[in-house]
């Protein structure tokens, strides 16, 4: 991601305001940041992280929902490795709100996409939560 473009600039900020466990900081700079989104793919990047400050997994699913739409919208390689984390994210949710098949689904769906997420620790993180998903059966 370019770390001039001010959505992520915002979306980095935020994350440093989470480390800090400043969580209102962190939810206003995520807000800021979809409202200063000027296409598809900047209010990918900013729903991703509002979507993690919700206050009801019906809100964040709503969030991790539009999250995707954004990403099939974009369409183009700044979002194929971001696939895996997206559906990760919706398995998660469903899960919280006790549909397991829609979990499972998206869980095959995280690890149809994992292979687009760049080597190292992070893809490491993401295949071992989706391994864990669904080795427990998608919950």
């Amino acid at each position: 991601m370019d770390p001039d473009n001010p959505v992520v600039r915002l979306c980095s900020e935020g994350m440093r305001a989470e480390a800090e466990g400043r969580d209102a900081d962190a939810r206003d700079l995520f807000r800021k940041a979809w409202e200063t989104a000027g296409d598809d793919y900047e209010a990918c990047v900013a729903a991703h992280y509002l979507a993690r400050h919700q206050p009801t997994p019906q809100e964040t699913l709503r969030w991790n929902q539009e999250c995707l739409d954004r990403a099939d919208a974009v369409a183009d390689e700044r979002v194929e490795g971001f696939y895996a984390s997206l559906h990760l994210n919706l398995a998660k949710t469903h899960q919280d709100l006790g549909d397991q098949g829609k979990a499972r689904e998206h869980l095959e769906l995280a690890a149809a996409h994992v292979g687009a997420v760049p080597p190292g620790p992070y893809r490491e993180m993401v295949w071992s939560a989706i391994d864990k998903g669904l080795r427990a059966g998608g919950s």
